[in-house]
């Protein structure tokens, strides 16, 4: 009997789930924490019962060029995920180098069976704020000369994905050789190449300073993110300073709310110029835990941006948003199944100021803007979703069209 995607996407998301808590442990306190946490916290809310919220991962994975983001976009086609969205952090208010997509699952039975997600991101090496001609000739060079993916687990892939499925065998083989392409390597390290990449951003050189990719972080679902913020904290564990995205409030639960534990000292290798290897460690991959709360429409999105340009949102979000989903649905501010307010529909995607927050929380030193140059108006092309879409080959979901497909459900 064939194991489908959706065995496949859950045995996938459960196995590396098991090798990034071997890898980094505090993963794993992070883990029982929120379950803990969501079995005091069980609330009936209509967005998600206990059982699918606390197995719900999502992953974060970088990568440097468009082949390789292409790879990426077959490999998890084989698990039924699909790029949702296109988010630019160049833009943001602290602006990394990358571009962004998340592969998910599309559909309210596949999101129902496993939501895994996992966060893409791309270095945009064309951008001449970050990457001068010279420097981007010589990254695009490294990146082409390096294969994350093996070629036979790309096509193995393909075959998955147009088949729907496989054997069980095929499926075990699949499982642990896609689990094995995302694991920490200990290979050396090139120190010049890495610190020379590093003066540009700490996030360009932990995508092309090293000749492997990695899982950067794993993050569970937590039912009330504060309580979790304050057990962490409680258990010793060094947390970023803020939670990202809309403040708490007495209303609803809206869009997403994100924190992390401060990344860890991991012992890595490195290679001088003599050759030499000595041990030293990196501070790039960290536990992050998110709340989700209910999707909301392109004027609920207005009302949230402009929410959060107030110095303290929390204080002034009452001017923005109503205090129900019942006045949340009569205003057309978030979705909900048939128009009932009872049936949320559990937002699926991303903030990319939140991701930009959280990769910035976690780094030691990062410069606050990037490096002066023409706007990207004025760079010799632009990234953007068509580009993204050209480049992988796939289609690029709107997340606004597939909550308007499941609020008519």
């Amino acid at each position: 009997m064939n194991v489908m995607t959706a065995e496949l996407r859950s045995r996938f998301a459960a196995a590396l789930s098991r090798m990034y808590g071997a890898e980094v442990p505090a993963y794993t306190t992070l883990v029982d924490v929120s379950t803990e946490v969501n079995r005091d916290h069980r609330r009936d809310d209509g967005l998600g019962s206990l059982e699918r919220v606390t197995a719900e991962r999502h992953g974060a994975i970088r990568v440097g060029s468009p082949r390789e983001l292409a790879d990426v976009a077959d490999l998890f086609a084989a698990f039924g995920m699909y790029p949702v969205g296109f988010y630019d952090l160049r833009e943001a208010a602290s602006p990394v180098p990358v571009v962004s997509t998340a592969f998910r699952p599309i559909d309210a039975d596949e999101l129902a069976h496993n939501p895994f997600r996992v966060f893409t991101s791309m270095l945009a090496t064309a951008d001449t704020r970050f990457f001068d001609p010279e420097l981007r000739a010589r990254v695009d060079r490294f990146l082409g000369a390096r294969e994350l993916f093996d070629p036979e687990l790309i096509a193995m892939a393909r075959a998955i994905a147009a088949d729907g499925g496989c054997g069980p065998d095929r499926a075990d083989e699949f499982v642990t050789r896609a689990v094995s392409a995302f694991a920490l390597s200990r290979d050396p390290i090139d120190a010049g190449w890495y610190d020379e990449l590093s003066q540009v951003s700490a996030v360009a050189a932990d995508i092309a300073g090293v000749r492997t990719t990695h899982v950067n972080h794993l993050t569970p679902r937590v039912l009330d993110i504060d309580e979790l913020y304050r057990r962490m904290v409680a258990r010793g564990v060094a947390m970023t300073r803020t939670i990202q995205g809309p403040p708490r409030t007495d209303g609803p639960d809206v869009l997403l709310r994100q924190t992390s534990f401060r990344a860890l000292a991991e012992p890595r290798r490195f290679r001088d110029a003599d050759g030499v290897v000595t041990e030293s460690s990196l501070r790039v991959r960290f536990g992050e835990v998110e709340a989700r709360g209910v999707a909301l429409t392109r004027a609920g999105r207005d009302r949230y941006d402009a929410a959060m340009h107030a110095p303290n949102p929390s204080t002034t979000w009452a001017e923005h948003f109503p205090s129900s989903h019942a006045e949340l649905a009569a205003q057309g501010l978030a979705y909900y199944r048939g128009g009932d307010p009872t049936k949320p529909v559990v937002y699926e995607d991303f903030l990319p100021i939140s991701a930009a927050g959280i990769f910035r929380s976690n780094l030691d030193a990062e410069p606050t803007t990037a490096r002066s140059g023409p706007s990207d108006a004025e760079n010799e092309f632009t990234y953007d979703a068509a580009w993204l879409a050209g480049a992988i080959g796939q289609h690029v979901h709107d997340p606004y069209d597939l909550y308007e497909k499941a609020a008519a459900q």
